[in-house]
């Protein structure tokens, strides 16, 4: 028998955050989160996406063991933007048993005809800079910080319950280019400088980052207002973003190209890879977490590309072209051999057409499912 609880006291939202960490305990693919980072994340109190969210996270159990987990989320944001009357599921993990995942899904679905919504589709977090998107190919890939890890049985269990495929995305391995690319794209790039009056904001310390931290969310606002379930990045979220994400910056690593009129024309922000300190750090910064993380920070063959944007009229104008050189100069330079491209929308060309100068493959999918409620039940009529 299933059980199923509302999460609603601090002992079970510790319970909901650390399930992975059983559920995985022995899997060398799957990358642990901070556990302080989510404790915020769902913190109703704390995480200002709640001031246009309403959410709940329910816990399942299995004669009387924890089996699962998931959140529901309406995002009014979403509602508003979109015209979409749907509800989103994230934080979803089970246990390989179709009761389980039918009591969770069931209980979100549940939950959002309730309240008024017309489908559930997920898993979707609060904003795009949250994880989302179901692993559906490369599950024997080193994950990223960034992403969801699940087990390939997650599939089946969606599919038997009604949901479809509604988007995918593709995150793209990346080997650092030859000589001859090298030497191509910083040709392009000093064509682009002159012809179009590009510079790049020189970057020497992570506190120099700071005065263009609104112009950037701005412009992330702008380059990805089109994408699949994105909505708004309030100001009180863009400084609790600072604050999360601020210790792993490496100025090296972010680009920030100027037009000739003064404004933000584009920028990239890539990290090193912090799977494998993430790993060794077992979800905890403190005592000794962090000695990882930095060690990470500092020396690291391998980058993780987090988030790249451009001014919608200024992506033919050779913008990618001064960021790709850039970004690749100060790689070369610190002994880097590989990136990982954050997940990109299979649809997404434009992003897709900034690698062609290098070799790549993709490593990994992962997939947004949806179910509708008024079709799936006239499907499934007598």
């Amino acid at each position: 028998m299933v059980n199923i609880v509302k999460v609603e006291t601090k002992r079970q939202l510790d319970s909901f955050v650390k399930f992975p960490f059983k559920l995985y305990k022995d899997n060398p693919y799957w990358i642990p989160t901070l556990i302080s980072d989510d404790k915020f994340t769902l913190d109703k109190n704390k995480n200002p996406a709640f001031e246009f969210s309403d959410a709940e996270m329910w816990l399942a159990y299995k004669d009387g063991e924890l089996a699962g987990r998931i959140a529901g989320i309406i995002s009014h944001s979403y509602i508003n933007k979109w015209g979409n009357r749907y509800a989103r599921f994230g934080w979803i993990d089970f246990i390989d048993d179709p009761d389980v995942s039918k009591a969770l899904l069931q209980t979100v679905e549940s939950w959002a005809k309730e309240n008024g919504m017309d489908g559930v589709h997920g898993p979707l977090g609060f904003c795009d800079l949250d994880k989302q998107g179901m692993l559906v190919e490369g599950f024997e890939e080193l994950g990223t910080f960034i992403t969801i890890y699940n087990y390939p049985y997650y599939m089946k269990h969606m599919e038997a319950l009604g949901y479809v495929k509604d988007a995918e995305w593709i995150e793209i391995d990346i080997t650092m280019p030859k000589d001859d690319a090298v030497k191509k794209i910083s040709m392009l790039a000093q064509k682009a400088k002159e012809k179009y009056g590009l510079s790049v904001v020189p970057l020497k310390k992570p506190k120099d980052v700071l005065p263009y931290v609104e112009e950037v969310f701005d412009l992330l606002n702008k380059g990805y207002e089109h994408l699949y379930g994105v909505v708004p990045i309030t100001a009180r979220q863009v400084d609790c973003y600072v604050k999360q994400f601020f210790s792993f910056l490496n100025p090296e690593y972010i680009c920030i190209i100027k037009g000739d009129d003064g404004k933000i024309a584009g920028f990239g922000i890539i990290i090193p890879s912090l799977s494998k300190a993430a790993q060794k750090s077992k979800g905890r910064l403190f005592p000794t977490g962090f000695i990882h993380f930095i060690n990470a920070i500092k020396k690291n063959d391998t980058l993780d590309l987090y988030l790249v944007a451009i001014r919608p009229e200024l992506r033919s104008k050779g913008v990618p072209y001064v960021m790709l050189d850039e970004l690749t100069k100060a790689a070369t330079k610190n002994g880097v051999v590989r990136a990982i491209a954050s997940p990109e929308l299979e649809t997404n060309h434009a992003v897709q057409s900034l690698w062609k100068n290098y070799s790549t493959r993709i490593h990994r999918r992962r997939r947004c499912y949806i179910k509708l409620f008024d079709i799936f039940e006239e499907e499934n009529k007598d």
